[in-house]
């Protein structure tokens, strides 16, 4: 490992070929360039997180730490290692103060793997605007992390605001194992669902983008209850007229799944931590189209996909208080009126139901106390076969 105190970014990458050439290993069969963005107070969590994804995807990590931008002398230490302590690969940790902080680009693209995709992952709450930070403009797949934000509900509307094909966020990605159960489960049911309920704690992002890809998938209305004080997604249940199908968690591993007229089973669904999350965003470096509908749909923001995935760089001056730029998001109950709004007229301009078609979702609805509700209504829609569409299988990566 090579430590340089107040050095030069053409230090760091002479340091990194001379780790390379002392490893014996002049060539190493990288499959991307992981950038990781994060403030001082939050280092070894990203570096713990940042090494177990690299273990499962030989890249070269490249983690950012932003400090004290204030400082009036801009300053950069590194730590470049290979095989070192922060796993198997190439890795190097580069503390950026002062103005250098602005401008960590000037640093990172020369230290960028050739040939090889590149993958931004902030930490901390994300930018207001991906174009504002040129880590983000240069890559290919950018995945953030919305609970880290003061208000993620208007942080994820921020995030479909914003969106652009190559975006993701973590909060999508820990609803893997349960898009899992729940189209499994869609594989010996034969009837057409017509509602369904999403049990969480309050103001869970996850909640909500499993709310829209229901609802995008099987176009019916979706309910979110908030209850209890676990932040995560505790219970799903589909209601087919006269029956039910339901997915509650039991413990931190476990899930139990409900369906009337067969008895209940018990199957695995662990918790993931966000070493576990990344390293799954790393299986795919195409864009998420499922992520993209489930987010246009729970936000009323349509055609995400349709966006271009380039980007051009913003430059704005956090230092400069001249001009305050402020986000573009609502705030979460703001983001909620106008999710609801949306769906009142997608609802409004769609086709009556059939005659004699249940409202299950609406007596469950109104017959919910004891915690707040958000709605992504719709009506059942026929798909292109002439029967409801069922939620597809996950692919891999959590798509």
């Amino acid at each position: 490992m090579t430590t340089l105190w107040d050095t030069t970014g053409s230090e760091v990458v002479k340091a990194l070929s001379a780790e390379r050439r002392a490893a014996g290993a002049l060539a190493f069969g990288l499959a991307l360039t992981l950038v990781a963005v994060v403030d001082e107070k939050h280092v070894s969590e990203a570096e713990g997180a940042a090494t177990l994804a690299a273990s499962a995807h030989p890249c070269r990590l490249l983690i950012v730490v932003r400090r004290q931008i204030e400082s009036p002398h801009p300053r950069l230490d590194a730590e470049v290692s290979i095989g070192g302590r922060l796993g198997p690969g190439e890795a190097v940790v580069m503390r950026m103060s002062g103005r250098l902080a602005l401008h960590a680009e000037s640093v990172v693209l020369p230290l960028l793997a050739p040939d090889a995709p590149v993958v931004t992952w902030w930490h901390d709450e994300p930018p207001t605007r991906i174009a504002y930070d040129p880590l983000g403009v240069f890559a290919d797949r950018r995945v953030t992390d919305v609970t880290a934000a003061t208000e993620p509900l208007s942080a994820l509307f921020q995030r479909a605001a914003d969106f652009a094909p190559g975006d993701t966020d973590l909060s999508w990605t820990r609803l893997t194992p349960w898009r899992t159960l729940l189209a499994a489960a869609f594989d010996t049911v034969t009837d057409t669902p017509d509602s369904a309920v999403i049990t969480s704690g309050r103001a869970n992002p996850s909640a909500q983008l499993f709310a829209g890809w229901l609802k995008n998938k099987l176009g019916i209305p979706v309910t979110v209850e908030e209850v209890g004080t676990r932040p995560d997604v505790t219970k799903v249940t589909v209601s087919f007229g006269e029956s039910e199908l339901a997915i509650a968690r039991t413990d931190s591993r476990t899930a139990t799944i409900s369906r009337s007229g067969y008895p209940d089973r018990v199957l695995p669904l662990p918790g993931r931590g966000v070493g576990e999350l990344l390293a799954e965003e790393l299986r795919r470096l195409d864009d998420d189209e499922v992520f993209g509908e489930a987010l246009g749909t729970w936000s009323g923001l349509q055609n995400l996909g349709t966006r271009s995935p380039h980007r051009e760089h913003i430059w704005r001056d956090p230092m400069d208080k001249s001009g305050t730029v402020t986000s573009t998001a609502p705030s979460s109950d703001e983001a909620k009126a106008a999710q609801a709004e949306a769906t009142q007229t997608e609802a409004a301009k769609a086709e009556p139901p059939q005659a004699g078609a249940t409202k299950a979702g609406a007596t469950k609805a109104g017959a919910t106390q004891g915690g707040a509700t958000s709605s992504v209504g719709g009506t059942p829609t026929v798909g292109r076969s002439g029967s409801t569409a069922r939620p597809e299988r996950p692919k891999a990566g959590g798509a």
